[in-house]
């Protein structure tokens, strides 16, 4: 094995590595209200598409819509699985199953289940979204579900 052929396989595994903690910096930041967090996974121009939860074409905007969903889904949980990952250069794409919890302050307790739809680009050595787009299969109320333990509280409205 050379040198270069040690030296792509690397640069293979810290892209997707960098790629994966991208997903799973999005559900965090979701999760945990990160404003912080939340801006630092997308590159100026990126375009967040989320049917029915809003959008936005800058990090600016993406910002301001998570904002307008926290106050009216202050409890979120999002499990990302199963990513599909392509990464070509300094380009990659990546499907991603999402199952997410959300207590809805008119609805009440949903779920929501899709695929996220990503594009990601290298620039200046990091890597960040240049899109998502999220395919929503499922949005279910969960009538008369009601969390019996756990660290966070929330009633129905």
């Amino acid at each position: 094995m050379t040198l270069e052929h040690l030296a792509a396989r690397l640069e293979a595994l810290e892209s997707r590595a960098a790629i994966e903690s991208l997903i799973s910096g999005y559900a965090n930041a979701f999760d945990l209200m990160d404003s912080e967090l939340l801006l630092t996974l997308w590159h100026d121009d990126a375009i967040l598409d989320l049917p029915g939860f809003g959008g936005g074409t800058s990090p600016e905007e993406i910002l301001a819509m998570a904002q307008r969903n926290w106050q009216r889904m202050p409890h979120m949980h999002h499990w990302m699985s199963n990513p599909m990952i392509s990464i070509d250069g300094g380009s990659a794409t990546a499907t991603v199953a999402a199952d997410c919890l959300f207590h809805d302050v008119e609805q009440g307790p949903v779920q929501v289940s899709g695929l996220y739809h990503d594009r990601f680009e290298r620039r200046g050595g990091q890597w960040r979204f240049t899109a998502r787009r999220f395919e929503l299969h499922f949005l279910t109320p969960l009538v008369n579900w009601k969390p019996v333990a756990g660290s966070e509280a929330f009633e129905r409205t």
